[in-house]
C-alpha cells in the first residue's frame, strides 16, 4: 500500500472515530437532558416516603412493620397500576412530540387523568379494608391493626399519583421535566422539617408523619398544574377539551397492557414481602426486608430516570421515523446506566453493615439488614439493566410483550425459587431475595434478546399508524372549526 492510500485510510478512520465521538456526545446530551431531571425528581419524591418510614421507625417497631406492609403491598400495588397506566401517556406523548403533533399531547394528558382517576377509585377498597385484609393474609394481629390504620392515611396521599405521574410523563416527552426536578427538590426540602415539626415538636406521632407526607405530595400536584396551565406549555396545552372523552377505548387498551407490564414488576417485590411475613420473627423479617427493598427502590429511582429517558428517546426517534438513531440510542442508554449501576453496587458493599441504623434503633433489625447487604448490592447492579430495556419497550409501545416476559420470569421462576429457598432450604429472607434476583436476571436476559431481535424499521411503521389513528386536527389547522 503506498503512502497516499495509507494516509487516506487513516484519515477516513480518524473521521469515523470523530463522527462516533460526536454522535456519542450528542446522544448522551439528549439522554441526560431527560434522565437527570427525572432522576432528581424520582429520588426526591421517593425520598419523602423513605423519610416518613424513618420517622415512623423511630416511633415504634410495630408501626414500622405496619407501614412497611402498606407501603410495599397496597401502595406499591396501586402505584404500580398507575405508573403502568400512565406509561401509555409516555408512549403517545413521546411519539406525538417526535411527529410534531404537539396539540395532541394535551388531549392525551387529559385522557390519562380520566382513565387513572377511575382506575384508582376502583382500588380504594384495598386501603379502606386494610386491617381485615392483612389479618386474612395471616399477618400478626398487632401489625395488621397498625397497617390498617396507616392504610386510611394513605388514601388522600395516593390520589396525587393520578396527576403527578401523568404530568411528569407529559412534560418529560417534550423535554421540560427540569421543572419537575425543581418542584420535587422543594417537596423534599419542605417534607423533612414538616415531618420533624409534626412528629417531634407537636408530638403527633404516626398521624404527624403521615399528615406531612400527604401535604408535601399534594404541593407537587398544584405546582405542576400551575406550570402547565400557566402558559409555559403553549404548544401542547391549549386548555381543557371534550376531545379527552373521545377514543378512550384505544387509550384504555394501551394503558391496561402498560399497567400489567409494570405491575408484574412491582407486585413481585410485594409478594416477596408478604412471604417474609410468614417467617419466624415476622416483625424483624418484614422490617429488614422492606428497609432493603426501599434502599433498593431509592436507587431504582435513578434507573427509572434512564427508563424515562429511554421512553422519550425511543418514542421521539420512532415518531420521526429514524430506526438507525433508535438503535444507537439504545446502546448508549444501556452503557451509561450500567456504569452508574456499578458505582452504586460498590457503595452498597462499602456501607452495607451500617445502613440499617438510619431507619431503626432496633439492633436485631439493623443486623438483619446487614446480613442482606450482599444481595442488596446484586439487586442494585441488576437495576441498571432491565429498567432501560423496559423503557425501550414502552417507547415503542411493546408493553404487552414485556408483560408476558415479566409473568414468566418473575412468577414462574423468581417466586417459586424464592419460596423453595426460603422455606424448604431454610434460608428464610435471604432465600426469598436470591429467588427475586434470579427472576430479575432472567428478565434482563429476555429483554436484551427482545431488543436485539426487534425489527426497528417495522416499529417505525407501527408508530406512524398509531399516531395517524389517534390524530385529531388542531383548531389552527385549515378546515377544522371545532376544538381538538
Amino acid at each position: 500500500m503506498d503512502n497516499g492510500m495509507r494516509e487516506k485510510l487513516l484519515s477516513s478512520e480518524g473521521k469515523e472515530v470523530g463522527d462516533l465521538k460526536g454522535r456519542l456526545y450528542d446522544e448522551s446530551k439528549k439522554i441526560w437532558r431527560v434522565a437527570l431531571p427525572g432522576i432528581i425528581a424520582r429520588v426526591a419524591s421517593f425520598g419523602t416516603i423513605i423519610v416518613t418510614q424513618s420517622f415512623i421507625g423511630h416511633i415504634s417497631s410495630v408501626d414500622l412493620a405496619g407501614y412497611a406492609l402498606v407501603q410495599t403491598l397496597t401502595v406499591r400495588f396501586a402505584n404500580g397500576v398507575l405508573i403502568g397506566m400512565s406509561s401509555a401517556t409516555e408512549t403517545l406523548c413521546g411519539q406525538a412530540y417526535g411527529a410534531r403533533q404537539y396539540h395532541m399531547m394535551g388531549v392525551y394528558l387529559q385522557r390519562s387523568w380520566i382513565v387513572d382517576f377511575l382506575t384508582l377509585t376502583l382500588l380504594l377498597p384495598l386501603f379502606i379494608f386494610g386491617k381485615p385484609m392483612f389479618k386474612l393474609l395471616g399477618e400478626e394481629s398487632s401489625i395488621a391493626v397498625s397497617a390498617g390504620y396507616i392504610s386510611w392515611w394513605f388514601i388522600p396521599m395516593i390520589y396525587n399519583f393520578v396527576f403527578t405521574l401523568t404530568m411528569q410523563m407529559y412534560l418529560q416527552a417534550q423535554q421540560k421535566n427540569s421543572i419537575v426536578a425543581w418542584i420535587s427538590i422543594v417537596q423534599f426540602v419542605i417534607h423533612v422539617p414538616l415531618s420533624w415539626l409534626f412528629v417531634y415538636h407537636l408530638n403527633w406521632g404516626v398521624d404527624g408523619a403521615m399528615g406531612a407526607l400527604c401535604i408535601s405530595s399534594w404541593l407537587v400536584v398544584f405546582a405542576e398544574l400551575g406550570y402547565i396551565m400557566g402558559g409555559w406549555c403553549p404548544q401542547t396545552w391549549t386548555g381543557f377539551s371534550t376531545a379527552a372523552f373521545k377514543d378512550l377505548l384505544p387509550v384504555i387498551k394501551l394503558s391496561i397492557s402498560s399497567g400489567i407490564m409494570v405491575c408484574l414488576e412491582l407486585w413481585y417485590n410485594s409478594i416477596l414481602v408478604l412471604l417474609a411475613g410468614y417467617m419466624r420473627n415476622a416483625e424483624v423479617a418484614i422490617s429488614a426486608f422492606s428497609i432493603c427493598l426501599n434502599i433498593n427502590g431509592w436507587e431504582f429511582m435513578i434507573c427509572l430516570g434512564f427508563l424515562g429517558a429511554a421512553c422519550v428517546r425511543i418514542a421521539n426517534e420512532l415518531g420521526r421515523g429514524d430506526a438507525k438513531a433508535t438503535k444507537f440510542s439504545i446502546k448508549v442508554l444501556i452503557t451509561t446506566s450500567v456504569v452508574i449501576g456499578v458505582f452504586f453496587t460498590i457503595l452498597c458493599f462499602v456501607f452495607g453493615n451500617n445502613i440499617g441504623y438510619f431507619f431503626t434503633n432496633d439492633v436485631e433489625v439493623a443486623k438483619a439488614v446487614s446480613d442482606l447487604s450482599l444481595l442488596l448490592a446484586i439487586s442494585v447492579l441488576l437495576n441498571s439493566i432491565y429498567p432501560v430495556l423496559s423503557g425501550v419497550a414502552v417507547g415503542a409501545g411493546m408493553q404487552g410483550t414485556v408483560a408476558i416476559i415479566n409473568l414468566c420470569c418473575f412468577y414462574l421462576i423468581g417466586i417459586p425459587i424464592g419460596a423453595i429457598l426460603g422455606y424448604v432450604a431454610h434460608l428464610e429472607v435471604r432465600g426469598i431475595w436470591i429467588g427475586m434476583n434470579l427472576g430479575i436476571l432472567t428478565q434482563s436476559l429476555a429483554l436484551s434478546y427482545m431488543a436485539w431481535k426487534t425489527d426497528w424499521d417495522e416499529q417505525v411503521r407501527i408508530a406512524a399508524e398509531r399516531l395517524q389513528r389517534f390524530y385529531l386536527k388542531s383548531v389552527e389547522e385549515p378546515g377544522n372549526n371545532g376544538h381538538a
